[in-house]
């Protein structure tokens, strides 16, 4: 067989190719799949294959050889389908058919490669544990995400502290929240691939272990380089969850199912920080800064043991395993599955994750546009823990726990946010039921149309209820704070929408498409906290507040214009679909 024998997984020697040519081995009985790919009938009932597959190994396989495939999702009574029947061209709007179908031979050879699929009502299939224990996985996987969120701005609650012992100004410190950020951006660039590669269980407690010791220096630290080095490490190891957990969530719960628990997952990045400054503040007030950190790491040591217990829920992992298992006990050599097929090697897999990212930044509008709104609303969050200070602290007088408090206004909107998120999943569905089954990607904008008001709004509030502006004094805190309600749950709408809307927008390129928002939400939410201080104090609570929110109603169009050019656009790129 050519290709080093379909590299090395499809056929025995070389030396019997010309017998296999000359002599047509029978093929095995397997599950015929419909040529449209949203048409397949093994596909269990909750399974959508017309949504993008969050699970396919992207960054790891070699799609341009060998195309895209629903092996990791459908079911059949084999447990098996030949691979000439399961390749399909990438799903973007211009297909290209994969080179191991543009060569009649090569295509002819894969009837007899067996691609390991599920059986029917297969008990090995995450999909099909039972509910309480896949609610239990998305507790754990959503704790994970708030504990390391948390971290980011949980040294926030007591800044002042921190700089007195050092002698250095709020920017240098705020450098302990902005390259923690830093770490969380470059971490998943890692992380993803070789979690796609040797399953995504190893990766949700050894880098967690690896972050939980870096605490230590932090809350041992003699000067503030051996502070602000940890804090690095501290968020590049710690950023698995945010590199597994969505995954993780779309392992066991299928795409039509898990609207609730993508809800959670889409508010743990957000309400994880909102906690730190509550908690950090009533630390550093009580017994000072360093027991922030020892606190912060007995949370994480809570965290990573429940990790501990997550299995192994990545389709194309467990599927290897059987397949490895099955050639050794039938001794068949085709069984395998498709990314052991075509995988990539390590050069193609580090333009994959960090250079096809930059690329997509670069030439994809839909991509560039979204990605900065949503993170610039990230970088929203991180300047009220430095905005909130000085209204509460200067301009109330208030300590560091009481100021902490004020953040609960923020959990308040992202807990509202929770009961709408769902309801947006289910009118999403509704509008693909009444276009025939087939939703357009823009349907998933209807959430970034309603949130997108609420951001202006509580910034306004927020500007013109703090001081000067109303002076302090009986319940006038009740202004700035109520602000932090319209913000919480228009921050969780958008981002819930604008991230469903790229990953539909891409499926063929899902991986590098979240990479490219990951690195822009990263660099935007270090940013913030270097400048936001020095702009409140030079333009004055109102206006500096008002900034933004003049920047945020800038930005509204966009959700507007891609749903109404949205297709239009689509049409001209060669990645969206």
């Amino acid at each position: 067989m050519t290709k080093a024998d379909l590299r090395g997984h499809a056929a025995t020697e070389a030396d019997d190719d010309d017998a296999a040519t000359a002599v047509e081995k029978p093929s095995p009985i397997h599950v015929t799949l419909s040529s449209d790919p949203g048409n397949h009938e093994h596909a269990p009932a909750m399974h959508d294959p017309d949504r993008p597959d969050i699970s396919f190994p992207f960054q790891t396989t070699n799609t341009i050889e060998g195309g895209f495939t629903d092996e990791y999702r459908i079911a059949s009574k084999t447990g098996y389908i030949t691979a000439d029947l399961a390749l399909r061209p990438v799903p973007s709007h211009y297909h290209t058919l994969p080179g191991i179908l543009a060569d009649p031979e090569k295509a002819h050879r894969l009837k007899e490669i067996r691609l390991v699929t599920w059986y029917e009502n297969d008990p090995e299939d995450p999909r099909n544990w039972k509910n309480a224990y896949k609610w239990y996985i998305t507790f754990v996987c959503a704790l994970s995400v708030v504990s390391i969120a948390f971290a980011t701005a949980i040294i926030a609650g007591d800044f002042g502290d921190v700089m007195e012992e050092f002698q250095v100004s709020e920017v240098v410190v705020a450098l302990s929240v902005s390259l923690m950020i830093v770490g969380f951006g470059l971490g998943p660039l890692i992380l993803a691939p070789l979690s796609e590669l040797h399953g995504r269980r190893p990766f949700w407690v050894a880098p967690f272990l690896v972050y939980i010791i870096f605490n230590i220096p932090c809350a041992l630290a003699k000067n503030i380089g051996t502070l602000l080095v940890s804090r690095f490490l501290c968020g590049l190891f710690g950023s698995g969850p945010f590199a597994l957990a969505g995954g993780a969530i779309a392992d066991i719960w299928d795409n039509n199912e898990r609207g609730f628990a993508v809800a959670l997952f889409a508010a743990a990045p957000y309400g994880g920080p909102v906690l730190g400054p509550i908690v950090g503040g009533f630390i550093g007030e009580t017994v000072g800064w360093r027991w922030i950190f020892w606190v912060n790491m007995m949370f994480a040591g809570v965290v990573a043991c429940l990790c501990a217990t997550i299995p192994e829920t990545y389709a194309p992992a467990l599927l290897l395993k059987r397949a490895k298992r099955l050639r050794i006990e039938t001794g068949d050599p085709h069984i395998t599955t498709e990314q052991e097929l075509f995988r990539k090697s390590l050069k193609e897999i580090v333009v994959e994750t960090a250079v096809r990212p930059f690329e997509m930044i670069a030439t994809e509008p839909i991509l560039t546009l979204l990605s900065l709104y949503a993170s610039l609303i990230y970088g929203l969050l991180y300047a009220f823990f430095f905005s909130f200070p000085i209204v509460f602290s200067e301009g109330y007088g208030y300590n560091d726990g009481i100021t902490g408090l004020m953040f609960c206004s923020v959990l308040i909107g992202i807990g509202l946010a929770l009961f709408v998120t769902p309801r947006l999943e289910r009118d999403y569905l509704r509008r693909g039921k009444e276009k025939g089954g087939h939703a357009d990607p823009e349907d998933r904008l209807v959430g970034m149309m309603i949130g997108c008001w609420f951001i202006p709004i509580g910034m306004f509030i927020f500007a013109w209820t703090s001081p000067p502006t109303v002076m302090p004094g009986g319940g006038n805190w009740v202004g700035p704070c109520s602000a932090g309600i319209p913000f919480g749950f228009g921050m969780v709408v958008l981002y819930f929408s604008a991230n469903a809307y790229i990953i539909d927008a891409y499926p063929g390129y899902v991986a590098s498409a979240l990479a490219a928002k990951i690195v822009i939400r990263s660099g935007l939410g270090a940013a913030t906290p270097l400048f936001i201080t020095a702009m409140f104090h030079n333009l004055g609570n109102g206006w500096a507040a008002s900034v933004w929110g003049f920047i945020s109603l800038a930005l509204i169009p966009i959700p507007f214009c891609f749903y109404r050019y949205g297709k239009w656009i689509r049409s001209k790129s060669k990645r969206a679909t």
